[in-house]
């Protein structure tokens, strides 16, 4: 059974920061590639970073490169987005996500088990 829950989100303004969690349950993956992808109003969803299931590597959306880090705590299941710098494009419904196996291009597009969001909205 795979189960993602994230939480953190909130209403802030341009320029500060927010980081999400994102309690994963994933009993059934030995090896596993964690997520965050976005969704604004209007918009397709859109990839916003990974990373590996030993956690060295990470991957990143060009558009958050330099200001948001994902992280994550294999001891407490919890992968994090640290969300620094933040503008009002960030707003969006931000969705953990996870695919067994390591990183593919396809993770790019779309990943196999998905939490239900959570809302981020940056005012000007």
């Amino acid at each position: 059974q795979v189960q993602l829950v994230e939480s953190g989100g909130g209403l802030i303004q341009t320029g500060a920061s927010l980081r999400l969690s994102c309690a994963a349950s994933l009993r059934t993956f030995s090896v596993y590639t964690l997520g965050w992808f976005r969704q604004a109003p209007g918009k397709e969803r859109e990839f916003v970073a990974a990373i590996s299931w030993s956690g060295g590597d990470t991957y990143y959306a060009d558009s958050v490169k330099g200001r948001f880090t994902i992280s994550r705590d294999r001891d407490k299941n919890v992968v994090y987005l640290q969300m620094n710098s933040l503008k009002p494009e960030d707003t969006a419904v931000y969705y953990c996500a996870t695919s067994p196996g390591t990183f593919s291009q396809r993770f790019y597009s779309d990943m196999d088990y998905w939490g239900k969001g959570t809302m981020v909205t940056v005012s000007s």
